[in-house]
């Protein structure tokens, strides 16, 4: 006797049934997980200074040093530099580790109304130049290397240009230096926020600082960011999620994203307001007309070794945007690399573990003397 045919139906409970099943084990899995055990930016720390919320800390050491100049990791305002640190088997940060330097890292801290008259000038003059006047104390050295990523790579990249007799070398990640570069970019898609920011009035900008406290919310620019792929934050809960659910591993790695996500920062205003007028709007960095602390920060004065790596399929970051800094700088010794990744998948994605950190440390090493 033949077994009677499968209808679209009978398809449809199996299927059901199985995904029942399957969410049942997941949220078991789920009930197990308490906030302590999604760890990130776990990799161990010692704090060596603290000015005001910002803070200061030199990594442990795993390996046998090979790049003696001590690296001092410039992270973003925008959100937190735990990216760089998300989980043991992707870590920006144990990967230099591991392959020998002496890392440093500037914890801003979380920000909120009472540093939000706080400007640009203080992270680059005050916070920025403290940080590397007490690496150069503590480690008997007179100049350290700027690893600066995305916002903090513009941080970086002023510095070294104010301050180039105490910078080694200058490295920068997923970093904007041209905010116009994107302008007749083809790949529109790359350039969103650019566009968005553009299209805004200099008086829009205040009025939205002002009715925010003097404060960009960190989750305001969550929002902004969730709608540049609309489709994958309307999805990424439940059909992402349920493709993951029941498998623990696959998980954590979910979760460690969003935690990092959700961890955003609020943004101190009057560092915002510049940030979005003078460098998105007016471009004044790479036209030569940017100032801090009363200077022009003057990209020709850069003219130590520089490594540029950029992410090919940033949707944050224009390529050209950071590509445009080879042309700007006086250094002789230009490095640019392309990542074929996104923004964060530079930093998180199963195909760039432990490559951009070899990239770097093989740059020290061959300019370490």
């Amino acid at each position: 006797m033949t077994e009677p045919r499968e209808t679209a139906f009978t398809s449809f409970l199996k299927d059901f049934a199985e995904n029942v099943g399957k969410f049942h084990k997941g949220a078991n899995v789920l009930a197990g997980i308490r906030d302590e055990d999604v760890d990130v930016g776990a990799t161990p720390k010692t704090l060596v200074m603290r000015r005001d919320k910002v803070e200061l800390f030199r990594y442990e050491p795993t390996a046998k040093r090979t790049v003696e100049t001590p690296v001092l990791i410039v992270y973003s305002l925008v959100g937190r530099y735990t990216i760089a640190d998300l989980q043991s088997d992707r870590s920006l940060v144990r990967s230099l580790l591991a392959e020998g330097t002496d890392l440093w890292l500037i914890d801003w801290g979380k920000p909120g109304r009472t540093e939000r008259w706080l400007m640009m000038d203080d992270y680059v003059d005050d916070y920025i130049h403290q940080a590397v006047h007490r690496i150069c104390r503590e480690t008997g050295h007179d100049k350290v290397t700027l690893l600066g990523i995305c916002q903090g790579g513009v941080f970086a990249t002023c510095y070294a240009a104010l301050h180039p007799e105490k910078v080694k070398n200058l490295i920068l990640t997923i970093t904007p230096i041209d905010f116009h570069a994107d302008i007749d970019d083809p790949a529109a898609i790359q350039g969103l926020l650019n566009i968005w920011i553009r299209s805004l009035a200099p008086e829009d900008i205040d009025r939205m600082v002002n009715a925010l406290g003097g404060v960009i919310p960190g989750e305001f620019m969550s929002s902004i960011f969730s709608l540049m792929r609309p489709m994958h934050s309307l999805t990424k809960y439940n059909v992402g999620l349920f493709d993951i659910v029941d498998d623990k591993d696959r998980l954590m790695n979910f979760l460690r994203m969003e935690k990092w996500l959700a961890d955003r920062p609020d943004h101190p205003g009057e560092a915002g307001r510049r940030w979005l007028k003078e460098l998105y709007q007016e471009n004044r960095l790479a036209e030569g007309r940017f100032e801090l602390s009363g200077r022009i920060v003057d990209l020709r004065a850069i003219d130590m070794p520089v490594l540029n790596i950029y992410a090919r399929d940033d949707h944050i970051i224009p390529p050209a945007c950071s590509k445009a800094l080879g042309g700007k700088i006086g250094s002789t010794d230009y490095t640019e690399i392309p990542h074929p990744s996104g923004h964060v998948g530079l930093f998180v994605s199963s195909e760039s573990q432990g490559k951009p950190a070899k990239t770097i440390a093989e740059w020290l090493q061959a300019r370490d003397g």
